[in-house]
């Protein structure tokens, strides 16, 4: 599908590029620790993956949508670092209550994600759009 000539340019810094493309590297090797049950592969890559889905998020904190979305990531890899680290540990179905594992204590952080993007596609999207069907009046 070709832009058309009117749509806005979104362009990403090199560098900024790198580190997503270093990102998915370190999120992948997570996630084989995890599917492999390598303890201390999936331990360690839970800092780096973690903390670069931060500073993007940071980095993008001016662009509403690239903030939520990222944002949504953040919560996303938190709540995959949580199940992981509760198989990996035996406390994920260990009875909290009510039928409640300590695997699903996940849904916290994947609901926070899900929350915010909803906010942003129900709230502060359909606000842009307004604003710039305005500006063009």
């Amino acid at each position: 599908m070709q832009p058309a000539a009117n749509d806005p340019i979104y362009a990403i810094p090199a560098s900024f590029r790198r580190m997503e493309n270093l990102h998915i590297v370190f999120w992948l090797l997570k996630d084989v620790g995890w599917c492999m049950i390598w303890k201390p592969l999936g331990l360690t890559m839970i800092v780096p993956t973690l903390a670069i889905a931060v500073v993007i998020a940071w980095r993008t904190r001016h662009l509403a949508s690239e903030l939520a979305h990222n944002l949504a990531i953040v919560l996303w890899i938190s709540a995959n670092s949580y199940w992981m680290i509760s198989e990996f540990f035996g406390f994920d179905t260990v009875q909290f209550g009510h039928g409640i594992t300590g695997k699903h204590l996940a849904l916290i952080p994947f609901t926070l994600g899900l929350l915010v993007l909803a906010y942003y596609y129900l709230v502060q999207k359909p606000r842009e759009s307004r604003g710039t069907q305005v500006a063009t009046l």
